[in-house]
């Protein structure tokens, strides 16, 4: 099973023009091939595209992502990546999510689909991702 993060879920439900195609073709590659997931930060980041929660479900459903609970474990590893991150010097606006899908898909053996690999490879570099 693949772990997907919001940005190519975006690319394809938004039509954006530069990445649209490489997203559509690497989720239709993965979910054929063993099965697609997010968690709840991704689908609250991917929820503003949606009209209702029962849309984006249906969509979710009919595209063959699955929702997973995120383990208690990755909300401590992303909690603690997030503070190195800071301690850093690391920008305070819209991290933590980040942080939350890298954890998720680590501690449950996944290979992120993202194409906002650069945060994700410095705090979980053994984090094995599908990029651009």
């Amino acid at each position: 099973m693949i772990f997907v993060d919001s940005s190519v879920l975006i690319d394809v439900i938004e039509a954006k023009p530069d990445w649209k195609q490489w997203s559509a073709e690497q989720l239709t590659r993965h979910v054929q091939a063993g099965g697609l997931a997010i968690n709840a930060i991704v689908y609250a980041e991917v929820a503003r595209s949606f009209p209702s929660a029962l849309v984006q479900d249906h969509f979710l459903k009919e595209s063959g992502i699955a929702v997973l609970p995120i383990p208690n474990l990755a909300a401590f590893m992303a909690a603690q990546a997030h503070r190195t991150y800071r301690a850093a010097g690391g920008a305070r606006s819209s991290t933590l999510p980040d942080f939350f899908i890298g954890a998720h898909a680590l501690v449950a053996q996944m290979t992120l689909l993202t194409r906002d690999p650069v945060r994700v490879r410095t705090y979980f570099p053994q984090l094995i991702l599908i990029t651009p």
